[in-house]
């Protein structure tokens, strides 16, 4: 027998007669102003959408449970990685970057790779992407960054002269815009790409000892990419294929999984450390830092309202537990900031009180009140101040371990040096076969169609100094003077910027 379905209600609990037709003079009308159930709906409906994400619009989420797998208690006191064997809620969202929420799946695209952990210390909240570094190293740089990857304040369009025009005035973006360009660069599915944590995280134990740490979430099902011409395919056939592959994949109990390795350094091993281990353009070679399986991943349930628990996510790297902390890492410093800021103006003050946002496994008792969406049991009758006498929660007293930083405060300009070429050229010689390096080739000419012809000669001088064989072949791909390119890829970046100025 069929479950007799509940009666339809006002927002406030009325029982609703009729849903289809308004309250009228007469069959021809006009509508009544007193029809306070079509007037229910119509407020709620020009309300239903918040603010677009400006970043990481369009995505799709996956609840799950984590799993460690082995022992890190030397490294960390992390309640929910404190014995292999045990289990943690989670929530993941998956999403490509630059575009906005109707954008395709199939776009060239870094993806984000956000997680929630519910621990019983807390919500954990780790925010990556599909690629281990990222564009730039300092927050100062990201709205501009995003603001070149966006449309166009003038006419809406999305532009390769702004894109290219970033990249090539800050070249740091090469070892990220090598990746976005090679095989990897359109995931095939949310399923079949690895996540990284990107920055460099810190872990502390019990004993204050504290270390440098990366994440690595390898997919177990296998990386797979779209090809360009693919891609273009699949963006016209199935805009939103990732997205339908995640949550189908998901019903047939083919349940995506993830096992997660670590690179961990020490603060000696930091101190020489032919990197800045630190800035988040580069890698920590899996040599010099071998990486070490703890854990495994798993989404096991799709979301019943996506509006509930994906759009109104809200991922913040500033969400740490016991154990684990941020590190000097310039970019990750900026977030810790912008992330939680953003979700105040998105989703109110107490956006943490959403359910999917909410700290499941962990009493939240704070002196926090007030704002919209605030909920009277979160602190109930008690006092709303610290310290006092009235029985209300105290600090812990558990603290970080002291980490010493010595140094002038100052703007560093931090200019770019071999160095800084050093891994896109071991990615696209050593990472790379021929095929790969021809199709990378053909991916970097197409991005760079329609860009301006200076722009497009700094851009594959940029290219150039990674590698000559490739900025020659680049240069006659996109019809740039190869003996100009050359000649400029001698000279001070200064000088090009010059040369390459309007």
């Amino acid at each position: 027998m069929s479950k007799k379905p509940s009666h339809l209600t006002t927002a406030f609990g009325a029982p609703i007669g009729e849903d289809n037709t308004s309250l009228t003079l007469g069959p021809g009308g006009p509508v009544l102003m007193q029809d306070v159930v079509l007037l229910e709906k119509l407020a709620h409906f020009g309300r239903e959408r918040i603010p677009e994400r400006v970043v990481h619009a369009k995505g799709a989420g996956a609840f799950g449970w984590f799993e460690v797998t082995a022992d890190v208690t030397k490294y960390t006191c992390a309640d929910f990685l404190s014995k292999p064997g045990l289990r943690t809620e989670m929530f993941a969202r998956f999403s490509t970057v630059a575009g906005e929420r109707g954008a395709a799946d199939a776009d060239r695209d870094p993806r984000g790779f956000a997680l929630k952990f519910y621990t019983r210390d807390g919500n954990y909240d780790l925010v990556g992407n599909n690629t281990p570094v990222f564009f730039i190293r300092d927050p100062m740089k990201f709205p501009d960054f995003i603001h070149s990857q966006k449309r166009l304040t003038n006419n809406n369009l999305r532009c390769p002269n702004a894109q290219w025009d970033f990249w090539s005035l800050t070249p740091e973006c090469l070892h990220q815009v090598v990746i976005l360009f090679s095989d990897r660069g359109i995931p095939a599915n949310f399923r079949h790409m690895n996540g990284y944590g990107s920055h460099t995280y810190m872990w502390y134990n019990e004993k204050k000892e504290y270390f440098w740490v990366k994440y690595h979430f390898k997919t177990d099902q296998g990386n797979k990419a779209l090809f360009r011409e693919d891609a273009q395919v699949m963006a016209g056939k199935d805009p939103d294929h990732a997205t339908r592959d995640l949550y189908e994949a998901i019903a047939r109990k083919e349940y995506p999984a993830w096992t997660l390795e670590v690179q961990i350094m020490t603060p000696e091993q930091a101190a020489k450390f032919p990197y800045d281990p630190f800035d988040v353009t580069k890698v920590w070679p899996h040599k010099l830092v071998p990486p070490m399986t703890i854990g495994r991943m798993v989404l096991d349930r799709a979301p019943d309202n996506y509006f509930q628990d994906v759009e109104q996510s809200a991922f913040n790297p500033s969400s740490f537990v016991p154990g684990i902390g941020p590190s000097p890492d310039k970019m990750l410093q900026g977030r810790l900031f912008s992330y939680h800021d953003t979700h105040l103006h998105r989703l109110g003050s107490n956006y943490h009180l959403i359910p999917v946002n909410q700290a499941k496994n962990a009493r939240v008792d704070n002196y926090q009140r007030d704002g919209f969406h605030f909920r009277i049991e979160h602190g109930g009758a008690g006092p709303n101040y610290w310290p006092n006498s009235m029985g209300g929660p105290a600090p812990t007293g558990r603290h970080e371990p002291e980490v010493v930083y010595e140094g002038a405060t100052g703007r560093f300009v931090q200019p770019v040096t071999a160095v800084d070429y050093e891994q896109p050229a071991a990615l696209y010689n050593k990472v790379m076969n021929d095929e790969q390096r021809e199709r990378f080739l053909g991916n970097v000419a197409a991005g760079m169609n329609g860009a301006m012809d200076r722009i497009r000669l700094r851009s594959v001088v940029m290219f150039w100094k990674m590698d000559a064989a490739f900025g020659e072949k680049l240069a006659k791909a996109v019809n740039v003077d190869p003996q100009r390119a050359e000649a400029l890829s001698k000279v001070s970046f200064a000088e090009l910027v010059e040369a390459t100025a309007e």
